[in-house]
């Protein structure tokens, strides 16, 4: 619990004055793709006179600024605001000494006063009192809310190893808890507003995975099942994207149907990966056609010409051409009329399926509509199986699927000429790096779709090879344009050229993670010893080596007066969640000193955040799966041999990744290449003799080993996945 910070008392009675919000002149701006922020930068843009009189005129864009995203990166201020108030959000606002300690803060004021909240004018005048006033009260105020913070945030372990039984405990624990907030009626955990958490969805899955190992099949069944209808009530509902592909933001109702139409690439990449990991486990094509639908729709839509793959679409835009004002979700929204007239014949057909009324079908929930902005409006909702729908309509379920493709192509051609939501095209290394992850990863499970399937847009129904394409794309993107070769450094992000911000940890973090993906999915040794190089340069930068984990900024920029190590998984994994799971991955590529550093590193970073994983293990989900992973005695590895750029080595491929488990090792070898034969003895020189004892020149050979024993060779693929399939004994 953080200890109540103290204020002026008069400025702490002006601003608890019935408001959720309160701010500054240093703030932490608005993401501006946000449903309630783009309005909020709208309203605050124009106080300059008087913040210029008052010298107070220091609000940037955190995106342009790499000062501000070196604070935004690192949550003290919001803390800070949080504990000052017991509350937070954003858009954050603080109001900073010359020395950048806080001094005052809180979240949005609009320009004026208005139902009995201070306007950012007012603010600015009481701001100056205080400080003309009684400035050493609130320098004196703002150094002890510094050291507060201080004892609150710093994360240490009391010891670099981690408990026995914790991993086991930990896992258990957040999985009974999420089972606990599951909602039985539209699926998903928790109330409205809705969001997909994809990392969830991970530990529920890899949970389902430890009770089928250890022989519980009826644990595992009744939690998948949970997982199965969250996933198909998002996949059905509006926050999914019909016509066009993709997944928007949250749902503000408990019934997936009305969404916040936000963008966002880092869900794009983790959404994936989840349908991805549930068509591996249940091989229901439902779950392979909606990865398909996401990727397709980044590929249409947001990547640039060279690869980068951008990072968002807004919620807002223009009702018409010319309109003045943006309104959120015109894009996306139908009329009934307007159905009538692009669809003609099967317009009823079609508005049956996707609920469609003339009066708007936003009436699901008291939640879906509270201010009536979508009356008359009808957002996309799939409220009946579609093989019901076929069966009702005597039509056959393949030929009911073909006229609801071509009915939702017909409306996206309308749509696109409609003004479009804001681009943002920045082009982010974490995002890209949680992006890459899953094209690389579906260019070999959806090799496993029934041969034959169909796929009706928006899916394009590509060779899966062309996922792989785009992956490799955007690492040489980052690589290229991102990336110091001398240094071995990355920037933040792109836009018409980097960005002057640094990498933060979650960079790092994530693209490491993408690129053993693409490593271990296919791609080039190449990708495996960037992800070595960059591992280094983040224990360099951001690793506590005597407190353990990893702090979300480097230690080179003295205007951040805190560090600090974040460890909750939310719409985003944590950088400290995903460095445990690439820190335990990569010790099992490697052997030796190696493999022991990064096996020390990864324990000493989950004993940090010990007491998270007991206590609020719900908070750290993908920590509690790290953990997990971390304890599992010996990881099992496949190790395939031989040339990679023939069709067999793809086929052996797929295979090995036909099943799901999160705690295998691929590594592939071609023993007629010299680079990789070095690259192996100098790293893992087993890995090394394996490939020179066991190389057929017109074969594939795979090899499955765990607990220091191989499984007898084989070269064919059906019998390295039955291989795979087996329960361990």
């Amino acid at each position: 619990m953080l200890t109540k910070l103290p204020l002026s008392s008069s400025l702490h009675r002006f601003l608890r004055r019935p408001t959720p919000s309160k701010i500054p002149p240093i703030t932490r701006p608005f993401p501006f793709t946000d449903r309630f922020c783009t309005p909020m930068a709208a309203h605050s843009s124009h106080p300059a006179s008087t913040s210029h009189s008052h010298k107070y005129s220091n609000r940037l864009a955190a995106e342009h600024s790499p000062y501000l995203l070196q604070h935004a990166h690192n949550p003290v201020y919001m803390t800070y605001v949080q504990a000052l108030y017991s509350g937070g959000g954003w858009p954050l606002s603080v109001f900073l000494s010359p020395d950048l300690k806080p001094l005052m803060g809180g979240t949005y004021f609009p320009p004026d006063d208005k139902y009995g909240r201070p306007g950012f004018k007012t603010v600015l005048r009481k701001v100056k009192d205080a400080w003309d006033d009684k400035r050493d009260v609130l320098v004196k105020s703002g150094t002890f809310a510094i050291e507060q913070l201080s004892e609150a945030l710093s994360a240490t372990a009391s010891s670099n190893k981690l408990s026995t039984e914790l991993p086991q405990n930990a896992l258990r624990l957040c999985a009974e808890q999420l089972s606990q907030s599951y909602d039985p009626n539209f699926g998903g955990f928790g109330s409205a507003p809705k969001f997909p958490r994809p990392v969830e969805v991970q530990l529920m899955l890899y949970y389902i995975k430890k009770l089928e190992e250890s022989g519980k099949s009826g644990d595992s069944e009744e939690h998948l099942n949970m997982v199965s209808f969250g996933l198909k009530c998002m996949a059905r509902g509006g926050i999914h994207d019909h016509v066009g592909g993709g997944f928007h933001r949250y749902s503000v109702d408990e019934c997936w149907h009305v969404p916040h139409f936000e963008k966002m690439l880092y869900d794009q990449g983790q959404i994936t990966n989840v349908y991805l990991d549930a068509f591996s486990i249940t091989k229901d094509v439902l779950y392979s056609c909606i990865s398909r639908d996401i990727l397709d729709y980044l590929r249409r839509d947001m990547i640039g010409p060279e690869g980068e793959i951008f990072s968002a679409e807004d919620a807002d835009s223009a009702e018409s051409e010319g309109a003045i004002r943006n309104k959120e979700g015109a894009f996306y929204v139908w009329t009934s009329k307007e159905v009538d007239d692009i669809l003609g014949e099967h317009a009823d057909f079609f508005k049956e399926h996707y609920y469609i009324k003339p009066s708007g079908n936003c009436d699901l929930s008291r939640l879906s509509d509270p201010h009536g902005e979508f009356k008359g409006k009808n957002v996309l909702i799939e409220m009946t199986s579609t093989s019901e729908m076929a069966s009702k309509h005597g039509i056959p379920v393949e030929k009911y699927l073909e006229i609801l493709g071509e009915c939702r192509e017909k409306l996206f051609k309308v749509r696109e000429s409609r003004p479009k939501p804001h681009l943002d095209d920045k082009v982010i290394v974490s995002w890209n790096g949680l992006t890459i992850s899953s094209f690389a990863r579906a260019s070999k499970i959806l090799r496993h779709e029934k041969e034959g399937t169909r796929f009706y847009f928006p899916v394009v129904g590509c060779d899966v090879k062309e996922y792989f394409e785009v992956a490799e794309k955007a690492a040489l993107f980052i690589r290229t344009k991102l990336y110091n070769e001398q240094t071995h450094r990355l920037q933040h992000s792109f836009r018409n050229g980097p960005s002057k911000a640094p990498g933060f940890l979650d960079d790092y973090a994530f693209l490491i993670g993408g690129l053993l993906d693409l490593y271990e999915y296919g791609g080039g040794l190449n990708w495996l010893i960037w992800a070595i190089e960059l591992q280094a340069t983040q224990d360099e930068l951001f690793l506590d080596r005597e407190g353990g984990g990893y702090y979300n900024t480097a230690g080179e920029d003295p205007s951040v007066l805190l560090r600090v190590k974040e460890d909750h998984d939310g719409a985003e994994p944590s950088g400290n969640s995903v460095s445990a799971i690439n820190l335990v991955r990569l010790s099992s590529m490697v052997s030796g000193s190696r493999s022991d550093h990064y096996r020390q590193n990864a324990e000493h970073l989950l004993a940090v955040f010990e007491k998270r994983l007991k206590d609020m293990a719900m908070a750290v989900p993908l920590m509690c799966c790290a953990a997990n992973m971390f304890s599992v005695p010996s990881r099992k590895h496949v190790v395939l041999i031989g040339h990679k750029k023939s069709a067999q080595f793809e086929t052996m491929l797929a295979a090995v990744h036909a099943s799901y488990d999160p705690n295998r090792t691929v590594i592939h070898v071609d023993p007629t290449d010299e680079t990789e034969m070095r690259f192996w003895e100098e790293n893992n020189s087993n890995i090394a003799a394996m490939a020179k004892n066991n190389f057929a020149a017109d074969k594939v050979v795979g090899l499955v080993c765990q607990n220091f024993t191989c499984k007898a060779p084989v070269t064919d693929p059906e019998s390295l996945k039955a291989m795979l399939a087996q329960k361990p004994s």
